[in-house]
Order: structure tokens, then C-alpha cells, then sequence
């Protein structure tokens, strides 16, 4: 017997997942990485220095610029967003904690956002499963639920979301923009009010965060897709040339497009990131679109499938034409989980149980390498762990917290109770597949942001170096400096040295600026030595010493003082 759809599902596996279980889920993986930790090199820590910036100042709100550099995107609502909050929080709070709160909530607004979008194009009449002859089918919103669950626990258990998700960064703020305008997208045909807002908040928003050729493309391809009335087609069209307007009016295009990769070698890497950036998802949408395949291949197309398959296809082909592809890569994550969600009625007993052993044994030990390295550290056995960790972060003391232990140890415990639950008795659940994926993914993010959180912070954060750098400034001046000059340094560094260390900057390199002849201290990158007699008289200078940053052989700095005059 042939069916319009392969999805045969009863009633009994659309169980309902327990809220309480979908919202700890949730919350154990947002809330560790935006919490407790210090900024971090690269794109968290550079953009962090174009908001204090505008915070302080020291930079035009529609003209971004900090000593000289200017940022990569042209993303100005993300560093508004940071500057508007540094500047509204109290004083009691960091200023990187209050930064990362709104991020936070981006990327919270983001698992919803994807629910959400799963939902509405699981309710959509092609998507269905097989009506029974005598009853007992899975009913619509019931269906649709679970296929959202699976859909939220799939972008959970994604490897290349983790991190990049919890940066205070521009590539944030552009995952959570895009998936307000995919729930907006699929939700038009049940609440065009709710939707069109969340399509003009979600492409505007793309194109003030820097991507606005990126949201065109969505609005023009949803156009098309779409099987609605002229009007709402000619809606898409109207806003993608508002949001093609804005961006002229704002000077936001930029051509960062490259030549297509020729290298085999260069293949070889973005394919390699491709397989592990997007696992555990790519397999099942693969298996999405083959299961699928006469509702995207006939002329009666289905919008479940066309729709998600269009914004990933877009995430994916752009990433190969720029320099960046984990971070382009990230936006194909919430459509690519949705298509994922519509196998999960499709796999056979077989291949779910084959997902479920792989899981259990890729996270397990991951898990028990977290909880061994973290002994080792504490208790210097095993001695080979203890010693690698000495290699690598030298200079690093471990430290000790009883919260810390108390998460870590809760966490794998409710791990442990998640695969006996797995592994007993319940089969009919259609999210059964993804659920251990999702626990693991969140298990082992908890673990680093606890347990390794301390070493994590020492190897990542610039601020051991900036102390480094002040305590040598100390034993050859015991008056501390208010401004240090610098020379080849980078944004983050200048950050850092500004915002760890307290000093005014005055980049030699940034000619527009006055230079202030009082500086004491010169700070420059070890490999502009050599064009360092063209910018400064070197006999007013005395070389102090190289300070190489831990735990990062290819960084560091020198550092002179300025001679006393006689």
C-alpha cells in the first residue's frame, strides 16, 4: 500500500516530553558558558572592545571604531546592544556579565524561536502522518509538539552550537535574527500577525547585524516558496527591498565572499568541519529528504521540508565562499534540526538503536576524560593528565569550588538516570532518538564550564597576561602608569590591556590620534620589532623584556619603559 507520506505514527509515540525536562534541558545549556566565566580571546573578547567603546564614548554610534581598528562586520545592533548594556548595569555586576545577559537571552529566544517554527510546519497538511483505517493516528498538535521536542533536543545535541552560541559576538545575534525570520516563515499560514512581526524583526535585524545580503536572499527565496496569496509574496518582496534600502542608507554591504575553494586540501577541511560542525543532524536530514522525497520533488511540494531545506541550503553554500565557516555554518543549525525532526517518524528500530549506542559511548567517555583530567588536576594523579595539563597552562593553579562539584556531580547523575531510562522499556516515543544526544551534548558542556572552567579561563582569558605584564611594570616603577603606548597590537589585546589592566591607550599605529609624550610604557607585538625604529627614537627606550602570554607560544609582546631624562 502506498502512502502520500511516510510518516506512519500512532498515538502512543507522540508522548508527551514533560516541560520540566524540556525547559532543564534548556537551561542546562545556556546558562553555563554565559555565567561565572571570563571574556575570551577572539570573537567574544574583539567584539566586547568595540562596545566599551561606544559605552565610553570613544567611538560614533554609526562609524564603529576603537584605537584605530575597525570591526570585521558591519554589525552595528549587536555592539549597540553590548554598549546599551554596559551602560545600564548597576555597579555591583561586571561589565562582562552584564554584556553577556542580553546574549543570553538571544540565544533563549533562539531555542524557542526553532520550537516554535517546527511546530507550525509540522502542522502543515502534507506533513501529516497516515490516517488509519479504523483510528488511532497520531493527532495533528499532538504530532506536531513532538516533532518540535525532537526538533529542540536535535539543535541541543549539535557540536558546532556550543561554543560560538555562547559568545557575546555579531554571529549570535545573526543565529537568533534568523530564526525569527525561519518561525516567521513557517507560521504565516496560522498566525500571519505574530508572523509578519517576526519576520520584519528577524531580517532587519539580519541586515543591522551583518548580514544584510544574507536576509535579502531569505525574503526573496521564502517569496517564491511560499504557497500563499500575491500578497503575501509581494510582502516579501517589499520588505527585502525596505531591508536592500536600509542597508545602502546605512553603508552596511560588504562584498566578504571568496573564490570557491580548489585545494583538495582545503576541500578536505571544510568537509571535515561539515561532518563534525553539524553532527548529529546532517544523518537525519540526509535521511529527511531522501524518506521525503515526493513531497519536495513533485509539483505540490511540501513547505516542512522546502522551507528548512532552503535556509540551511543557503548557511551551507554561503560558508563555502567565505573565510569564516564555523560561523556562517551556524546559522544552517535551526533548519537543519527541523528537517532532522521529520526522520525521527521514519527511522527503524535498528538505526535508532544505533544512534543510541554511539551517543552513549561518544559522550560517556568524553564525560569520564572531563572527570579524570579534573582529578588529576586536583590531586596530581593520574600523574600523565597532571603533567599534560602542566605542559600546556603553565603557570596554572587549580582551584577548588564545592558549587562547581555539585552541578558537575548533579549533572552526570541525571545523565546516568537518562540512559537507564533510555535503555529500558520506552520505545514508542517519536524524541527517543535525539533525547540521549541532547543529554550528552548538555552533560559535557556543563562538565567543561564547571570543572575545567578555572583552567578554561587561565588558557582563554587574556587576563593572567595583562597581570604578568603589570607585575613586571612593578618591579621597575613602583608608580602606576594611567596610559601605556602600543604598537602592532591587535583589538583584543588592546582590550584586554584597557579593560584588565586600566590603561589609557595610545596606539602609535593609529595615526589620527595625538600621541601623548608622558606615556612611561611601550608595548608592541614581538614580530613589528624590526619596524619599530620608524615610528618611536629607540635611545629614548629601554627594552624591559618579552612576556609571552600562557599557554599561547605564538603570542606575545615586548615591553620598554622610557628612559629618565637627565
Amino acid at each position: 500500500m502506498s502512502h502520500t507520506t511516510p510518516a506512519i505514527v500512532a498515538q502512543q509515540a507522540v508522548r508527551r516530553l514533560p516541560r520540566w525536562a524540556l525547559w532543564l534541558f534548556c537551561a542546562a545549556f545556556v546558562l553555563p558558558g554565559f555565567l561565572g566565566r571570563d571574556l575570551w580571546k577572539g570573537n567574544e573578547f574583539t567584539s566586547f572592545g568595540y562596545m566599551l567603546a561606544l559605552a565610553e564614548g570613544h567611538s560614533a554610534w554609526f562609524d564603529i571604531a576603537a584605537w584605530g581598528h575597525v570591526p570585521e562586520l558591519d554589525a552595528l545592533l549587536p555592539y549597540w546592544i553590548g554598549a546599551w548594556a554596559i551602560k545600564l548595569a548597576p555597579s555591583f555586576v561586571s561589565l562582562s556579565l552584564a554584556v553577556r545577559v542580553p546574549f543570553a537571552l538571544l540565544l533563549a529566544l533562539t531555542l524557542i524561536a526553532t520550537w516554535h517554527a517546527a511546530y507550525y510546519l509540522a502542522r502543515s497538511p502534507l506533513a501529516q502522518p497516515v490516517s488509519f483505517a479504523f483510528g488511532g493516528e497520531a493527532s495533528p498538535k499532538d504530532y506536531a509538539r513532538t516533532i518540535a521536542d525532537g526538533t529542540l533536543l536535535a539543535l541541543i545535541a549539535c557540536l558546532g552550537l556550543a561554543l560560538l552560541s555562547h559568545e557575546a559576538s555579531p554571529i549570535l545575534a545573526q543565529l537568533a535574527f534568523m530564526s525569527f525570520a525561519f518561525y516567521g516563515v513557517s507560521a504565516l499560514s496560522f498566525h500571519p500577525k505574530y508572523s509578519w512581526t517576526a519576520l520584519v524583526v528577524g531580517l532587519l535585524g539580519l541586515c543591522l547585524s551583518g548580514a544584510p545580503s544574507f536576509a535579502v536572499m531569505l525574503a526573496v527565496g521564502s517569496s517564491v516558496l511560499l504557497q500563499q496569496d500575491n500578497r503575501t509574496r509581494l510582502g516579501l518582496l517589499v520588505l527585502a527591498g525596505v531591508i536592500a534600502a536600509l542597508a545602502s542608507a546605512l553603508q552596511l554591504w560588504q562584498w566578504r565572499l571568496q573564490a570557491l575553494l580548489v585545494n583538495w586540501s582545503e576541500w578536505r577541511s571544510i568537509l571535515r568541519l561539515l561532518v563534525w560542525f553539524n553532527w548529529p543532524v546532517w544523518p537525519l536530514a540526509l535521511w529527511t529528504l531522501w524518506t521525503w522525497r515526493r513531497q519536495w520533488t513533485s509539483v505540490r511540494w511540501s513547505r516542512h521540508v522546502a522551507l528548512p531545506l532552503w535556509f540551511a541550503s543557503l548557511a551551507l553554500v554561503t560558508s563555502l565562499f567565505t573565510s569564516t565557516a564555523d560561523t556562517t555554518l551556524l546559522l544552517a543549525l535551526p533548519p537543519l534540526a527541523t528537517l532532522g525532526a521529520f526522520a525521527l517518524p521514519t527511522l527503524r528500530r535498528s538505526v535508532s538503536a544505533l544512534i543510541d549506542w554511539f551517543t552513549l559511548i561518544f559522550f560517556c567517555g568524553c564525560a569520564f576524560i572531563i572527570w579524570v583530567v579534573w582529578i588529576a588536576m586536583q590531586t596530581g594523579w593520574p600523574a600523565q593528565p597532571a603533567a599534560n595539563v602542566a605542559k600546556l597552562a603553565p603557570g596554572f593553579v587549580p582551584s577548588f569550588t564545592w558549587f562547581a562539584l555539585l552541578c558537575a556531580t548533579a549533572a552526570t547523575v541525571f545523565w546516568a538516570l537518562l540512559v537507564r531510562w533510555r535503555v529500558g522499556k520506552h520505545r514508542h516515543a517519536l524524541w527517543k532518538s535525539v533525547v540521549l544526544p541532547a543529554g550528552g551534548a548538555a552533560l559535557c558542556w556543563l562538565l567543561l564550564m564547571t570543572l575545567w572552567l578555572p583552567l578554561l579561563d587561565f588558557a582563554r582569558s587574556y587576563k593572567p597576561w595583562v597581570e604578568r605584564v603589570q607585575a613586571i611594570m612593578s618591579q621597575h616603577d613602583t608608580q602606576t602608569p594611567s596610559c601605556m603606548m602600543t604598537y602592532g597590537l591587535n583589538m583584543g589585546q588592546m582590550t584586554a590591556f584597557h579593560y584588565h589592566g586600566g590603561y589609557a591607550l595610545e596606539p602609535l599605529d593609529d595615526k589620527s590620534r595625538p600621541q601623548h609624550a608622558s606615556c612611561p610604557w611601550l608595548l608592541i607585538d614581538s614580530d613589528m620589532r624590526p619596524e619599530l625604529s620608524s615610528v618611536i627614537r629607540l635611545h629614548e627606550w629601554q627594552r624591559i623584556q618579552t612576556v609571552r602570554r600562557p599557554s599561547d607560544r605564538n603570542e606575545d609582546v615586548i615591553l620598554y619603559q622610557r628612559k629618565v631624562q637627565p
